[in-house]
């Protein structure tokens, strides 16, 4: 059995990662208006310079304040244990959500932070440095935008609704690529964004900017904070077929909770003869 975790803690861990996040955001800004060092980790999937000393101001900042904990982190730094086995406490971290964004200059982009005990995220923060945005929750204590609380949208028709989604790095070579989906949503939705960053994405759900969101084929580090986000601020995560959302699933489906099951029905249609 684990150990139960002091109610004290949490606070200071969130305290932590939004240091540590803030100190991130900084560095991508400071560093934005300089050439990129780029490299692929397949035909479209960018990586920075960047995006490795923003993951590494991360680790070497949260490792100082707690050394027992493991990380997980997109770029490969100081994944000690998992918390599934090893450390109970757990770092999943996204450096640079939106590097393709960043490298063209396009300023939407975040970083990403959430911890989990054991097999639960019990607190999570996204910051977009840009916007000087800090969106954060602590499980249990609600969603919190710059310190003030935030809450979903109260949306509830689907054709009222303006959702967000993405496409994967494999949108070329695989035909499970969101197109079918979007096609789908985009002549039942009010409108459809795509905007480059996940954990945005699910935060603007969290505060009511957005009503839903929907992407296939994400990383744990994309989703951790923002699922936690978006649940305390009162909405609903979940796959496609409405069970309960692992961000170790390659389904997410969030929304205010109210469009719910319109957004699931649409997940659930198909493309025939080129008709959506």
């Amino acid at each position: 059995m684990g150990l139960v975790m002091n109610p004290a803690q949490p606070k200071v861990m969130f305290q932590a990662a939004t240091v540590a996040a803030r100190a991130a955001g900084r560095l991508l800004n400071s560093k934005a208006p300089q050439r990129k060092r780029i490299t692929y980790k397949g035909k479209i999937n960018l990586v920075t310079h960047v995006d490795s000393l923003s993951e590494q101001t991360i680790i070497k900042y949260l490792s100082k304040r707690f050394p027992d904990h493991s990380f997980l982190a997109e770029e490969g730094g100081a994944t000690r244990g998992t918390t599934r086995s090893g450390s109970e406490y757990q770092w999943v971290v996204d450096p640079l959500d939106g590097t393709t964004n960043y490298v063209h200059g396009y300023r939407v982009y975040s970083v990403s932070i959430a911890l989990r005990h054991l097999d639960s995220t019990v607190l999570g923060v996204v910051y977009d440095p840009n916007l000087d945005e800090l969106f954060g929750a602590i499980k249990g204590h609600g969603a919190f935008l710059n310190g003030r609380p935030i809450g979903v949208s109260t949306t509830a028709s689907l054709s009222q609704s303006l959702l967000a989604t993405g496409f994967p790095y494999d949108v070329r070579e695989s035909s499970n690529n969101n197109l079918d989906h979007f096609s789908n949503f985009a002549v039942r939705a009010q409108a459809v964004r795509r905007a480059g960053s996940a954990a945005l994405d699910l935060c603007h759900v969290a505060c009511g900017r957005l009503d839903g969101f929907w992407e296939l084929k994400l990383q744990p580090w994309d989703t951790a904070a923002g699922e936690l986000i978006v649940k305390e601020a009162g909405g609903k995560v979940t796959d496609f077929s409405g069970s309960a959302f692992d961000i170790f699933q390659k389904e997410i489906a969030a929304s205010n909770g109210r469009i719910h099951k319109q957004m699931l029905k649409t997940l659930s249609m198909t493309c025939q003869d080129g008709r959506c």
